[in-house]
């Protein structure tokens, strides 16, 4: 028999968010007081694209996903069906040779029966009355009916037993043919994964090294700017000088250092299980004691369904709220635009796909500045920095 995907835990349904995030968060927000974690400036509804439709790669990773898991539930209703054929086959063949005994006896008693009775014709002639005639009558049915019953039960009992085991064997067939399905999907949906996961390494580390290039270039400019200015006279030395301490503490000049994303080990040659098992606990162990806490299986099947790096979301709800402590919608952990959820796991596979189609396999340069335009140096640093602790 094949195996069976896991049954779903209790423990694992959908947890409800409560209003008391949202009232601290309000609390704090309308009262000034800086969330921890939040970046200098968070992600919300006018700077999030939350509806991209996924392009050919993604698309391949989500339909290679759909194919192996609509293969693995027809395996589990096989399996379900194998097992059913199973035990009425053996319910059969367990009360078989009793109905056999059954027959037997039924066929003797049927032949002496038919061979006592008299004619119909005899039955009218010999009855003193024709309700004499008709209870004789309904005697002699009855005891024929009952002892062809059960001869006919027997055959029933061994048709039903051969077309159980017809049954059996076609599922069987069919088992091996949707597990070799299954098979190849994984295949189909492992090599969509690596090969997103490689590029997008690639690209990011690309973009990392061109932004720390121009974050170079634009320090090397201003202090050739600040040398020029200091051979003035003191006065524009001074303005200068003030200039520049004002800039950098805005946070808008940069050292130079722009760090590409650390690969992340996911293992796209497992399968769907064993991804999961070995994501959920390191997710869980970083969500711990947070309002998220416990949601690492959610996060690492949305991770394997659209094929994203696994640390990349649970990052960015630090980055955005604490980790869920400071929601300003409900279950939106994310600053992902407007949206509301009713529950963590809705919230969450909803934010997964939507990093997947809009904004590739893991955090890059152009993703930050795409999800948070003003302050994208910190976000992605913040992120980054989040995701290299999972």
């Amino acid at each position: 028999m094949f195996s069976n995907k896991p049954q779903t835990n209790p423990s694992n349904r959908p947890r409800l968010c409560t209003p008391l995030a949202l009232a601290l968060s309000a609390t704090l927000a309308f009262g000034g007081v800086p969330a921890a974690g939040f970046s200098g400036q968070a992600a919300w509804a006018e700077d999030i694209d939350i509806n991209v439709q996924a392009d050919a790669a993604q698309q391949e990773v989500e339909r290679t996903a759909a194919e192996y898991d609509q293969a693995m539930d027809r395996i589990d209703q096989l399996n379900q069906q194998i097992a059913d054929n199973e035990q009425r086959i053996s319910e059969i063949e367990e009360t078989l040779p009793e109905q056999q005994e059954r027959s037997s006896a039924a066929a003797v008693k049927l032949y002496k029966a038919q061979a006592s009775t008299p004619g119909l014709l005899e039955m009218v002639l010999s009855s003193e009355s024709i309700v004499d005639f008709f209870t004789s009558f309904e005697y002699v049915s009855h005891i024929f009916s009952s002892n062809q019953s059960e001869i006919e039960r027997l055959q029933e009992m061994k048709d039903e037993l051969d077309q159980t085991r017809r049954s059996l064997s076609q599922a069987k067939k069919d088992a091996d043919t949707e597990a070799a399905n299954a098979e190849q999907a994984l295949a189909a949906a492992q090599e969509a994964r690596q090969e997103a996961q490689r590029k997008a390494q690639e690209e990011a580390a690309r973009q990392a090294e061109e932004a720390a290039k121009a974050a170079e270039a634009q320090a090397a400019a201003e202090q050739a700017a600040q040398t020029e200015e200091a051979g003035k006279a003191d006065d524009a030395a001074t303005d200068s000088a003030s200039n520049s301490q004002e800039s950098a503490g805005t946070g808008e000049s940069s050292s130079g250092t722009v760090d590409a994303p650390s690969n992340d080990g996911a293992d796209w040659t497992s399968d769907r299980d064993a991804f999961v098992a070995q994501w959920a606990g390191r997710i869980n162990a970083y969500l711990a004691g947070s309002p998220m806490a416990g949601t690492g299986e959610t996060f690492a099947e949305a991770a394997w369904d659209y094929g994203v790096d696994p640390r990349w979301s649970p990052a960015i709800s630090n980055t955005e709220s604490s980790k869920g402590l400071y929601c300003f919608n409900s279950c939106n952990a994310w600053g992902w635009g407007s949206s509301s959820w009713d529950n963590w796991d809705d919230a969450i596979r909803t934010h997964v796909a939507g990093l997947a189609r809009g904004y590739g396999y893991t955090i890059s340069v152009e993703a930050a500045k795409k999800y948070c335009p003003p302050n994208w140096e910190h976000w992605y640093s913040a992120t980054l920095a989040q995701m290299n602790m999972i």
